[in-house]
């Protein structure tokens, strides 16, 4: 309807035009909103706003949509950016007015109008991690009106960059408690209305969906916008294995082995326990990291231009290279922990989760290359290598994954049960590890003398809040590093950057455990994570490495852990380092490696990170 100058109404069968200055043209009509009554819709470059037609000025009924108080006063809005889909419903009646004198009775009671649904997505009031789904119905009496509109909507929100189209789509039936099919068939129609095509697979045992993904053709997978895991953090690191086990080419990290030729050759190698004297920058790429031992098949650890070559040099020309910035992961959260779902969303919730996917929502997440060199002491042959999102543990985190294994029909509560049982046995295992610690000046890094006091410090002096610096939104320690999406890493050292000085040191004895994070590994257990300050794509591990002490001080950490704000890594008996590359080895009786909650078993093993080297479907935490 179209106001005219006396307040009366006519009829138009298109929505009325204006050109600004060459800019995406301004399209108005008056339509009907359900539960508002008349109103003036507008699309502009960036959106979709309304008014209320009719309203007087000291007209404040609080009815809403799309969670907006609709007054005389305040013109509502929603971006394109937050809309996914719009779609012709049936014909009927358009709900009551709210608003006094707001038009709604124009067409007079009863008349049938054809309408159309705008999905969008809004903040959580209680929950700003959360998004929620808002629909607004529109009405007009003329079809072609309508569908003039739904054109105009779907033509600009297709003009959204990163929206994906065709996705692969992996269901475990048996996360967290059998809840993986009902999980995705909640979140399914939210796909099916944003029009993204989706092949699901729903597993029938261990390893089909790193089976499936390993053997994908590269002209398959580049047909699709990325992939989907419905389930938990183990499902999603079997999907990651699957698809960078044959397609990341990268050199290995050093064998601990070498280390020995490390040390003979330089002067920079100190026990982490001793005061470590400052060091010149190193003005050339660190030996150590520049020969990365026995080399995969087909993989090349040539360097070009001061670069690692991370493409194979027989394979130069791969169909679908990598890191890919047009591919994804996305992950639906339906398992016991969810870790890098909390720490990338900010939420536990699938809906929250499916929305960022549609909306093509994108972080960057540092991935970990964690290379097995021996399972046992006195076992032989060639290395093989798993990689990590969140976390690789030894020890009390790997014996926890191990003992809860037998009590699996418990659900996610075996967790408990078997920690505590774990804890009770409290036992130690003896290890080395070697790391490469790089100083920077980054804010949230802890400067070396404060560790050194921290370690000095009294056992039952209070812990002292540290100066924390934790991920977010438009986090300025990840942007600041990755300058687009996926951009290829150039290994795990940069020795050309100023800002930071290389040294290696070693810790060696008995170990509670072994730690490294490459996120803060937040979930419901551990508010803040096992690191509070750890990020998505800054390019560092956390080691954290507890060494062996009386029961009831680690029971102290483990509460520190557990609780919001806790200090559990302000304790003599911890260790914190961030990291770019690490090595371990075990002496003595052994323990099992937690990666991602997937178990192995490793004698020796080192790892490396690679910064930025996936992009994930999801908005960034802390919202």
């Amino acid at each position: 309807m179209e106001r005219i100058g006396d307040g009366s109404s006519a009829d138009i069968s298109h929505p009325s035009t204006t050109e600004f200055g060459g800019e995406v043209p301004s399209v108005s009509s008056n339509l009907f909103l359900d539960h508002v009554g008349e109103v003036v819709l507008n699309l502009n470059s960036d959106g979709l706003s309304w008014k209320p037609v009719g309203t007087t000025h000291n007209d404040m009924s609080e009815c809403t949509c799309l969670g907006i108080k609709l007054t005389s006063k305040v013109e509502t809005k929603i971006k394109f950016s937050n809309i996914y889909a719009v779609e012709l419903i049936n014909g009927g009646l358009v709900h009551k007015a709210v608003l006094p004198n707001s038009g709604g009775c124009l067409l007079g009671r009863g008349s049938k109008m054809y309408r159309f649904v705008v999905h969008g997505v809004q903040r959580s009031k209680t929950n700003c991690s959360l998004w929620v789904l808002a629909t607004c119905t529109f009405g007009h009496t003329d079809l072609q009106t309508c569908q003039v509109w739904i054109n105009r909507i779907n033509d600009s929100i297709n003009k959204e960059v990163g929206r994906p189209k065709n996705l692969l789509i992996f269901v475990n039936p048996l996360s967290g408690k059998g809840k993986g099919r009902r999980t995705w068939e909640t979140v399914a129609p939210i796909f099916s209305r944003a029009k993204v095509k989706t092949k699901v697979t729903v597993t029938d045992r261990a390893g089909h969906a790193f089976d499936v993904m390993a053997s994908i053709t590269d002209e398959e997978l580049n047909s699709y916008n990325g992939v989907v895991v419905v389930g938990g953090d183990g499902f999603f690191n079997e999907i990651l294995n699957g698809l960078l086990s044959s397609r990341h080419k990268a050199p290995y990290p050093p064998a601990p082995t070498d280390f020995v030729h490390l040390a003979e050759n330089n002067n920079n190698v100190y026990d982490a326990n001793d005061t470590i004297p400052e060091t010149p920058l190193q003005n050339e790429r660190d030996p150590l990291l520049e020969s990365s031992g026995p080399s995969r098949p087909g993989f090349s650890t040539c360097r070009t231009e001061g670069r690692s070559c991370n493409t194979a040099c027989a394979d130069q020309d791969s169909i679908f290279p990598f890191p890919n910035e047009n591919f994804s992961l996305g992950i639906i959260p339906a398992g016991s922990t969810d870790a890098i779902v909390i720490c990338t969303t900010g939420a536990r919730d699938p809906v929250t989760s499916a929305l960022d996917i549609v909306l093509g929502k994108r972080v960057c997440l540092d991935i970990a290359q964690v290379v097995i060199w021996r399972k046992t002491s006195s076992s032989r042959g060639a290395p093989s290598v798993r990689y990590a999102a969140s976390f690789a543990g030894y020890g009390f985190f790997g014996d926890v994954i191990k003992e809860s294994e037998n009590y699996r029909w418990m659900g996610p509560i075996r967790y408990d049960f078997a920690g505590t049982k774990v804890f009770l046995e409290h036992r130690s295992y003896e290890a080395e590890i070697k790391f490469l610690e790089a100083k920077t000046e980054n804010e949230n890094q802890i400067h070396e003398k404060d560790i050194q006091r921290s370690w000095t410090r009294s056992l039952w002096n209070p812990p002292k809040k540290s100066r924390r610096l934790a991920c977010c939104v438009n986090c300025s320690v990840c942007s600041g590093s990755i300058k687009s999406i996926c951009t290829p890493s150039e290994g795990p050292i940069k020795t050309d950057d100023t800002s930071e000085a290389l040294r290696w040191l070693q810790s060696k004895g008995r170990f509670l455990s072994v730690g490294a994070a490459v996120i803060s590994c937040r979930n419901e257990r551990a508010p803040d994570g096992l690191v509070a300050d750890a990020h998505l794509a800054d390019g560092f591990l956390h080691l954290v490495l507890i060494k062996e002490c009386p029961r009831a001080l680690y029971l102290w950490h483990l509460t520190q852990v557990a609780r919001k704000g806790g200090e559990p890594l302000n304790f003599k008996f911890v260790e914190h380092h961030k990291t770019k590359a690490f090595m371990f080895t075990s002496i003595g009786d052994t323990s099992v490696w937690n990666l991602d909650g997937e178990l192995f078993e490793a004698h020796q093993l080192s790892a490396q990170v690679f910064q930025g080297l996936i992009s994930l479907f999801a908005v960034g935490p802390g919202v």
